[in-house]
């Protein structure tokens, strides 16, 4: 097996960091592999969610202190262009899916970045989040520094990141970091069950949502007015709206095909 495996069924793709005995901490092969299953997923039509999770006992404890040697024996340059490849790998607000990350265990430094990234978190009960960057002497570099402060406010966006301090989930959950706090062993059935109910509703309107919710906030409301108005022109021509009319008329579910 590789350090990234990918799954699908039911519309649903599921990537998991298969690194347990490193508690899924991250190295470049891990990087390349969940660089080319993210890919595989975006350009599959069938796949309409996305989870991730991570093997064994954690989510992803981080970026491999091995990989952090070879990194600093990189020129700056060289060092910049991997960073920035990396953080358009987890540029997940630009993926017209939804993203999933089912957290447990230690979730910390680009695990926790990843987490952030992504439209829900579930969070199992012994989950440890943290972004521990600056006791290593680095800062946050794959986007954390950008939404951390948006999902928690200023204040304690600053004190988690300048501590470097672990928090658990139900705190996690407290501050808006995570969606829900679920017992460990029922972690991947209540992320699936979300996964299904997603991967059930209309491709085109969740996709064009999620953009206008990013957009949104980068901007003012005028801006975002129209950007709806555009967004939702799109969406009232499609099959889709159709279908849910006719379905609601017949008293049935919608079977939406994302057309």
């Amino acid at each position: 097996m590789g350090k990234v495996t990918l799954t699908k069924e039911n519309k649903i793709a599921v990537l998991t960091i298969n690194r347990p005995k490193v508690k899924n901490a991250l190295d470049m092969e891990a990087y390349e592999e969940f660089e080319s299953g993210i890919k595989e997923v975006v350009s599959d039509s069938e796949v309409r969610v996305v989870v991730i999770t991570g093997s064994g006992d954690s989510f992803c404890a981080g970026l491999d202190l091995k990989f952090a040697g070879v990194l600093k024996n990189m020129r700056p340059m060289e060092l910049v262009a991997l960073i920035k490849r990396l953080q358009k790998m987890f540029y997940f607000e630009k993926i017209g899916k939804p993203i999933i990350s089912a957290v447990k265990g230690y979730t910390l430094g680009n695990g926790c970045d990843i987490a952030l990234a992504s439209d829900f978190v579930i969070a199992a009960e012994d989950t440890k989040m943290g972004m521990v960057y600056t006791n290593l002497g680095l800062i946050p570099d794959l986007g954390g520094t950008f939404r951390l402060p948006r999902l928690v406010g200023l204040a304690k966006a600053k004190e988690l990141i300048l501590t470097g301090k672990e928090i658990d989930a139900e705190y996690a959950l407290k501050i808006g970091m995570v969606n829900k706090v679920v017992p460990t062993e029922r972690l991947m059935d209540e992320t699936m069950a979300l996964a299904d109910k997603l991967a059930k509703r209309a491709p085109i309107a969740l996709s064009l949502s999620k953009a206008a919710i990013v957009k949104g906030l980068d901007t003012d409301l005028s801006s975002t007015h129209d950007f709806e108005a555009y967004m939702q022109s799109i969406c009232i021509q499609s099959d889709d709206v159709t279908e849910a009319v006719t379905a609601f008329m017949e008293k049935r579910k919608p079977d939406f095909k994302g057309n």
